[in-house]
Order: C-alpha cells, then structure tokens, then sequence
C-alpha cells in the first residue's frame, strides 16, 4: 500500500510514526504501514457467497461454501485482539451476505479492534448503513471498476454501478468514512480521470487504485494487466490528479495497492523534480518496508483456512478451527522462510536497489506467472538503470 497523499503531498513526515513509538497498539490507523512490531492486519473473507460476479475476483466467489460458526468466530475475533491485530478487514464473497456479519464487527470493535468492509456496495441501503454504524464500522471500502456499464460490465450484473453508488451515499448519510476501490487493467484505465471526477461529486474521501494480481477469476485476466509503460504512465496521472485536488483544497486520501514498484517510483520522480522532501520519502518507504505478506498482512478464509495474504491461497498454513490463528501465524515454517525472502529471491528482484523498500513485490503475482514464488514479479515496471542493474 503506497499513498501517493501521505508520500508526494506531504500528508505525514517521517517524525509522525517516531511520536508513537511505532507501536501498532499506539499508531493512528493512518499510520500503521509505518509500525515496527509487524501485528498483521487479517483480512477474513467470511462469505464465498456474492451477489456479483467480477471478473477478477481472487477469491473466486458467488456460490457459498461452509462458514465457519458464529461461535467459533468469536473465539477467533477473541484471539486476534490477544494476539494484537490492529485491524480487522471483513471481505467476502460479498461480506454482508453474512447474516451476523454485524455481530462480529460489534464483537471485534468492542475487544479494541479497528474494523473495516470491503464491499460491492449494492446491499448497503439506509438501514443496513445504519446497523454498521451502530456495530462499530471505522471505514467502509466499495468496489468500482468503472462509471455506468463499465463497472456493470465488469462486475457481471446490470445496475451493480448504480447501486454502489447508493450505497456510497448511504454510508455517508449515515456518517461513516467511505472510500472507493478500483483494479485496474487494460478494459478499465480509462475509466481512471472519471473515478476522480466521481469522488469530487460524491464527497468521497478516499480512493485506492489496485494493481491486477493473477489470482482467482483474476489469473485468466494475465493478458488485461497493463503494459510496463502504462503502469508508469497511470501512476503518474494518479500523482498529477492528486496534486489537482489538493491545489483545489480537496485533500483526499489517494493509494495505490499491490505493486510496491510505486514507492521507488515517487522517489525517483521527487528527485527528477527536485522536491526537497525526497529523502523523506525514502525514509518513510523504508519504514513501510515493502511487501508485508506472511508478516503484517494475512488472510482468514471462510473455511477457517489460513493464508500469507488474500490473494495467495495456493499455501495453506493451517485452520482456526483446528488451532488458533497466533499459533499458526507464530509457528508456520512456510512463513518463516517467506519472512527471510532476501536469501531466496531470484532474478532482477534479488539485485535490485531498492529491495529494503519492496521486498520483492508481490510473491503471488510472481508465482501465478512463473510457477516460481521466488521468481522476480513480472509487474515491476522500473527500468534496469532505475534499479541499479
């Protein structure tokens, strides 16, 4: 996760992690990239089951598969906040499927857990916005592809685009922070100049841009990434059109997710420019620390099933239903290895500068397209001379 707000527009210095001591359990939910400990934010697909179907779906939902219990989840919830999860991020599947999904955000906000949904949107009417203000919610994150058909296209049901945006407004009435969450590829970059446009009109506060993973539906979408050049050329419109709403005074949280190839970009643009605060951005990059699957981010499926990040299911560590999570994340040898990945690392990745600040990108991404998941990660974008070779 590189925010491009936080980085190039000088939103947090590298003194505000330092003034809490990069404690995970201290640390602003804004800054908690930049904790030391490495407590994992658990993304916990509770639901296979979804009233869409995205074309590029990691998870590969639609129809349900057994779900965990209401009482064992909460014991799972209990265990996370002992073990120091700082956030919590409900997904599916489409996670308001779930008939207790309000329950479980109630249970986990009440043991001190930062709660947060990832959704299509299409089900939060005003009274569904309401009940996940009661429980608790912090944020909630609705998927757009696209404006209109574009996004209905692409998330395989006619009226899906109007429908988020009802629930966007809904969750807005109902006081809750709501951001909009976008893949890109090939079928939908030039969508991108309309989702800002969008998140003007709307009064949405903030905007994440996800690079393709070939995961899921996502990995027969291999040939739809974008090219090397136009990752480049995206994020530098991303960065211009932050810049825009900021000069504006629409100061907007902008991400982008997935490909940590973005932080040494910015970097290497800052010095082009001559922007004084370069060095404190390699500071800051160097805090988040690259790729964090298998240490600060994991993945609970709806099965109990336990992986290094959502998108990298092809690595079973264990069930929560058979042990607890902390164990299982405490004791996997799998992890282990993962979390020593600079002795394994092949290729480019393994020469390059900027490793300290990477990690080697995105370990599924190189698998699903290499079948090694050592191999350098096919969606690094930054030239050979940029990287030191």
């Amino acid at each position: 996760m590189i925010g491009i707000s936080k980085l190039y527009l000088g939103t947090v210095e590298p003194s505000d992690p330092l003034r809490y001591g990069r404690d995970s359990k201290k640390l602003p939910h804004h800054l908690l990239q930049f904790s030391r400990d490495k407590k994992p934010v658990v993304v916990w697909n509770v639901t296979k089951r979804c009233n869409l179907r995205c074309l590029h779906c990691y998870a590969d939902a639609g129809k349900g598969e057994k779900e965990i219990s209401l009482k064992k989840a909460l014991s799972v919830i209990d265990d996370l906040s002992e073990f120091g999860v700082p956030v919590l991020l409900f997904s599916g599947g489409e996670p308001l499927l779930r008939e207790d999904i309000f329950e479980l955000i109630y249970y986990a906000s009440k043991k001190g857990i930062r709660t947060v949904l990832s959704t299509n949107g299409t089900l939060i009417d005003r009274d569904t916005a309401l009940r996940l203000k009661d429980s608790g919610i912090s944020y909630v994150g609705i998927s757009l592809d696209g404006i209109g058909e574009v996004n209905d296209r692409f998330r395989g049901v006619k009226g899906a685009f109007e429908a988020a945006l009802k629930g966007i407004e809904n969750c807005k009435k109902a006081g809750i922070k709501v951001g909009i969450r976008f893949t890109m590829n090939k079928r939908n970059v030039s969508e991108i100049p309309k989702i800002f446009s969008l998140s003007e009109k709307e009064g949405v506060e903030r905007l994440c841009f996800y690079h393709l993973v070939y995961s899921g539906r996502g990995s027969s979408l291999i040939d739809e990434d974008l090219s090397l050049e136009e990752k480049r050329k995206t994020l530098d419109y991303i960065i211009n059109r932050t810049k825009e709403l900021y000069e504006k005074g629409l100061k907007k949280e902008v991400l982008t997710v997935d490909n940590h190839a973005d932080g040494p970009y910015i970097y290497l643009r800052m010095l082009r420019e001559g922007n004084p605060r370069a060095e404190d951005v390699l500071r800051l990059l160097k805090m988040n620390g690259g790729n964090s699957s298998g240490e600060r981010i994991g993945c609970i499926s709806w099965d109990g099933s336990v992986y290094p990040d959502q998108f990298w299911r092809s690595h079973l560590l264990g069930n929560v239903c058979n042990e607890p999570f902390s164990k299982i994340w405490t004791k996997s040898p799998f992890l282990e290895k993962l979390r020593r990945r600079e002795r394994y690392i092949k290729g480019r990745c393994s020469r390059c500068r900027w490793f300290d600040v990477c990690r080697g990108n995105f370990r599924a991404r190189a698998e699903a397209a290499t079948g090694d998941i050592w191999a350098s990660d096919p969606a690094c974008y930054l030239k050979d001379e940029e990287i030191g070779l």
